[in-house]
């Protein structure tokens, strides 16, 4: 499946979505951070429980980078506060129920789900820096994942 995709060098997409606490947090908010965005599908299942939890184990290896780390998925704001709250998570989550950010980032779309084509979330990465994506990294594994991009930003020249 070929489809489009951010890559080094491409303006990021500007975005505004709700936090866990109904707080509007835009891109141009936090342009003094490089930024870990990722994407992933849903909150409370197996692989974006590790993804989160791993993410805020390394909160602070990130933030002596001076990176901020952002999730986004489709699921309401309420949604996000219980998965924070249930797992002890130290992260920003944003909602994107109607996948308007993460069909920017080409996020969203067909993937291959137990060997069937269906529409969903890709799970993807992208480190941003001055409004410009550093990298992307798309359908990733969530185990793992936020060790592999603390080791990209680590050795990454800013």
């Amino acid at each position: 499946m070929e489809r489009q995709q951010l890559k080094s060098g491409d303006v990021a997409p500007n975005f505004s979505l709700p936090n866990e606490d109904n707080v509007e947090i835009a891109l141009q908010d936090i342009v003094n951070y490089t930024i870990v965005l990722y994407f992933y599908p849903k909150d409370n299942t197996s692989g974006c429980t590790t993804q989160a939890q791993e993410f805020s184990a390394l909160k602070k290896e990130f933030e002596a980078l001076n990176v901020v780390i952002i999730g986004i998925s489709p699921d309401k704001s309420e949604t996000h506060k219980k998965f924070i709250d249930s797992h002890s998570l130290n992260i920003i989550l944003l909602s994107d129920v109607e996948k308007k950010v993460a069909t920017k980032y080409h996020a969203y779309g067909k993937k291959l789900m137990y060997g069937k084509e269906v529409q969903g979330i890709i799970r993807s990465t992208f480190i941003i820096k001055d409004n410009k994506i550093i990298e992307s990294f798309y359908n990733v594994k969530a185990k793992g994942h936020a060790q592999k991009i603390l080791d990209f930003l680590t050795a990454y020249k800013h």
